[in-house]
Protein backbone atom coordinates (compact mmCIF):
# COMPACT_ATOMS: atom_id res chain seq x y z
CA UNK A 1 0.00 0.00 0.00
CA UNK A 2 2.77 2.18 0.86
CA UNK A 3 4.10 2.12 -2.82
CA UNK A 4 0.95 3.02 -3.88
CA UNK A 5 0.45 5.97 -1.77
CA UNK A 6 4.17 7.18 -2.52
CA UNK A 7 3.15 6.72 -6.43
CA UNK A 8 0.07 9.06 -6.29
CA UNK A 9 1.53 11.25 -3.88
CA UNK A 10 4.40 12.01 -6.20
CA UNK A 11 2.36 11.92 -9.84
CA UNK A 12 -0.09 14.52 -7.98
CA UNK A 13 2.71 16.67 -7.00
CA UNK A 14 4.42 16.36 -10.07
CA UNK A 15 1.45 17.12 -11.91
CA UNK A 16 0.55 20.14 -9.90
CA UNK A 17 4.26 21.57 -10.32
CA UNK A 18 4.36 20.73 -13.74
CA UNK A 19 0.57 23.01 -14.61
CA UNK A 20 1.71 25.62 -11.72
CA UNK A 21 5.20 26.13 -13.77
CA UNK A 22 3.65 25.72 -16.86
CA UNK A 23 1.16 28.74 -16.74
CA UNK A 24 3.76 30.62 -15.09
CA UNK A 25 5.59 30.32 -18.08
CA UNK A 26 3.59 30.99 -20.51
CA UNK A 27 1.94 34.29 -18.57
CA UNK A 28 5.73 35.45 -18.86
CA UNK A 29 6.04 34.54 -22.81
CA UNK A 30 2.93 36.68 -23.05
CA UNK A 31 0.26 33.98 -23.22
CA UNK A 32 -3.52 35.10 -22.49
CA UNK A 33 -5.09 33.74 -19.39
CA UNK A 34 -8.78 33.65 -18.12
CA UNK A 35 -10.13 36.34 -16.29
CA UNK A 36 -10.38 34.29 -13.36
CA UNK A 37 -6.69 33.42 -13.28
CA UNK A 38 -4.60 35.13 -10.29
CA UNK A 39 -1.09 35.71 -12.69
CA UNK A 40 -2.20 37.16 -15.49
CA UNK A 41 0.56 39.32 -16.22
CA UNK A 42 4.23 39.89 -16.80
CA UNK A 43 4.95 42.43 -14.52
CA UNK A 44 1.84 41.17 -11.61
CA UNK A 45 2.79 39.02 -8.46
CA UNK A 46 1.17 35.83 -7.74
CA UNK A 47 -0.91 37.33 -4.66
CA UNK A 48 -1.48 41.12 -4.16
CA UNK A 49 -1.69 42.56 -1.36
CA UNK A 50 -5.64 42.70 -1.06
CA UNK A 51 -5.55 38.84 -2.11
CA UNK A 52 -3.57 38.09 0.81
CA UNK A 53 -5.46 40.25 3.31
CA UNK A 54 -8.90 39.35 2.04
CA UNK A 55 -9.93 36.75 5.16
CA UNK A 56 -7.78 37.67 7.67
CA UNK A 57 -10.70 39.51 9.48
CA UNK A 58 -13.34 36.90 9.27
CA UNK A 59 -13.53 34.59 12.30
CA UNK A 60 -13.48 30.87 10.94
CA UNK A 61 -10.04 31.82 8.91
CA UNK A 62 -7.49 31.28 11.31
CA UNK A 63 -8.69 27.85 12.31
CA UNK A 64 -9.54 26.65 9.46
CA UNK A 65 -5.85 27.76 8.26
CA UNK A 66 -4.65 26.28 11.29
CA UNK A 67 -6.29 22.83 11.48
CA UNK A 68 -5.16 22.77 7.69
CA UNK A 69 -1.72 22.99 8.47
CA UNK A 70 -2.08 20.56 11.40
CA UNK A 71 -3.95 18.05 9.20
CA UNK A 72 -0.86 18.53 6.58
CA UNK A 73 1.57 18.48 9.07
CA UNK A 74 0.25 14.86 10.65
CA UNK A 75 -0.18 13.37 7.35
CA UNK A 76 4.00 14.39 6.24
CA UNK A 77 4.51 13.18 9.61
CA UNK A 78 2.62 9.79 9.13
CA UNK A 79 4.55 9.34 5.71
CA UNK A 80 7.96 10.11 6.87
CA UNK A 81 6.90 6.80 9.87
CA UNK A 82 5.80 4.85 7.01
CA UNK A 83 8.90 5.70 4.92
CA UNK A 84 11.72 3.93 7.74
CA UNK A 85 9.76 1.04 8.52
CA UNK A 86 10.78 -2.11 6.94
CA UNK A 87 8.74 -4.72 5.09
CA UNK A 88 10.73 -7.52 5.36
CA UNK A 89 12.49 -8.83 8.26
CA UNK A 90 16.35 -8.02 8.67
CA UNK A 91 17.17 -10.81 11.22
CA UNK A 92 15.72 -13.32 13.16
CA UNK A 93 16.81 -14.55 16.90
CA UNK A 94 18.09 -17.75 17.24
CA UNK A 95 18.50 -18.77 20.24
CA UNK A 96 21.58 -20.79 20.97
CA UNK A 97 21.26 -22.40 24.13
CA UNK A 98 23.73 -20.56 26.07
CA UNK A 99 21.50 -17.59 26.73
CA UNK A 100 23.05 -14.92 24.44
CA UNK A 101 21.36 -16.29 20.70
CA UNK A 102 22.46 -15.49 17.79
CA UNK A 103 21.40 -13.21 15.11
CA UNK A 104 20.38 -15.16 11.50
CA UNK A 105 20.31 -12.72 8.21
CA UNK A 106 16.36 -12.62 7.15
CA UNK A 107 17.48 -12.73 3.56
CA UNK A 108 19.85 -15.76 4.12
CA UNK A 109 15.99 -17.91 5.57
CA UNK A 110 14.04 -16.38 2.78
CA UNK A 111 16.80 -17.92 0.74
CA UNK A 112 16.84 -21.53 2.36
CA UNK A 113 13.19 -21.69 2.34
CA UNK A 114 12.78 -20.78 -1.01
CA UNK A 115 15.52 -22.95 -2.15
CA UNK A 116 14.36 -25.90 -0.44
CA UNK A 117 10.55 -25.15 -1.97
CA UNK A 118 10.80 -24.68 -5.14
CA UNK A 119 12.55 -29.05 -5.52
CA UNK A 120 9.59 -30.04 -4.89
CA UNK A 121 6.98 -31.79 -6.53
CA UNK A 122 4.96 -29.22 -8.52
CA UNK A 123 6.45 -26.01 -7.51
CA UNK A 124 7.82 -24.21 -10.50
CA UNK A 125 9.14 -20.52 -8.52
CA UNK A 126 8.77 -19.78 -4.76
CA UNK A 127 9.29 -16.63 -3.35
CA UNK A 128 9.24 -15.91 0.77
CA UNK A 129 9.42 -12.88 2.36
CA UNK A 130 9.86 -12.74 6.04
CA UNK A 131 7.85 -10.05 8.70
CA UNK A 132 6.82 -9.86 11.92
CA UNK A 133 9.75 -9.49 14.68
CA UNK A 134 13.03 -11.19 14.90
CA UNK A 135 11.86 -13.13 17.70
CA UNK A 136 8.13 -14.43 16.27
CA UNK A 137 8.64 -13.98 12.38
CA UNK A 138 5.93 -14.80 10.02
CA UNK A 139 6.39 -15.93 6.45
CA UNK A 140 4.94 -15.01 3.46
CA UNK A 141 5.17 -17.40 0.32
CA UNK A 142 4.18 -17.26 -3.07
CA UNK A 143 4.02 -20.36 -4.87
CA UNK A 144 3.84 -20.66 -8.46
CA UNK A 145 2.40 -24.18 -9.72
CA UNK A 146 3.59 -26.43 -12.48
CA UNK A 147 -0.10 -27.02 -14.95
CA UNK A 148 -0.79 -30.08 -13.21
CA UNK A 149 0.28 -29.67 -9.60
CA UNK A 150 -2.20 -30.22 -6.99
CA UNK A 151 -2.55 -27.74 -4.87
CA UNK A 152 -3.25 -29.79 -1.51
CA UNK A 153 -0.28 -31.89 -2.00
CA UNK A 154 2.42 -28.77 -2.77
CA UNK A 155 1.20 -27.07 0.34
CA UNK A 156 1.21 -30.06 2.56
CA UNK A 157 5.17 -31.23 1.05
CA UNK A 158 5.47 -26.71 2.41
CA UNK A 159 4.66 -27.31 5.22
CA UNK A 160 5.76 -30.42 6.09
CA UNK A 161 8.99 -29.76 4.38
CA UNK A 162 10.23 -26.67 4.41
CA UNK A 163 8.53 -24.40 6.90
CA UNK A 164 9.26 -27.40 9.61
CA UNK A 165 12.49 -27.35 8.46
CA UNK A 166 13.22 -23.64 8.66
CA UNK A 167 11.07 -23.43 12.38
CA UNK A 168 13.63 -26.37 13.30
CA UNK A 169 16.90 -25.29 12.47
CA UNK A 170 16.03 -20.99 13.59
CA UNK A 171 15.17 -22.60 16.49
CA UNK A 172 11.67 -20.96 16.52
CA UNK A 173 8.73 -22.26 18.44
CA UNK A 174 6.28 -21.39 15.61
CA UNK A 175 6.65 -19.87 12.32
CA UNK A 176 3.49 -18.81 10.89
CA UNK A 177 2.93 -18.80 7.19
CA UNK A 178 0.89 -17.15 4.69
CA UNK A 179 1.04 -19.68 1.43
CA UNK A 180 -0.51 -17.36 -1.98
CA UNK A 181 -0.37 -20.13 -4.64
CA UNK A 182 -0.79 -19.70 -8.25
CA UNK A 183 -0.34 -22.11 -11.40
CA UNK A 184 1.21 -21.26 -14.61
CA UNK A 185 -0.63 -20.38 -17.40
CA UNK A 186 -0.60 -22.91 -19.95
CA UNK A 187 -2.75 -24.34 -22.75
CA UNK A 188 -5.36 -27.01 -21.89
CA UNK A 189 -4.95 -30.67 -22.82
CA UNK A 190 -6.97 -31.65 -25.61
CA UNK A 191 -9.15 -34.80 -25.29
CA UNK A 192 -9.80 -37.17 -28.11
Amino acid sequence: MLRTVNRVLLALTGLVLLLLGGTVLATGLGAPMPSWWVYDGRDDVLLSDADRTRWRDEAWFWPVVIAVLAVLVLLALWWLVAQTRRGRLAEVLVDSGDGEGALLRGRALEDVLARETEVLDGVEQVRVRLTGRRTTPQARVRMLLTPYAEPAAALHLLTADSLHGARTSAGLDHLPAEVRMRAVKHRARRVS
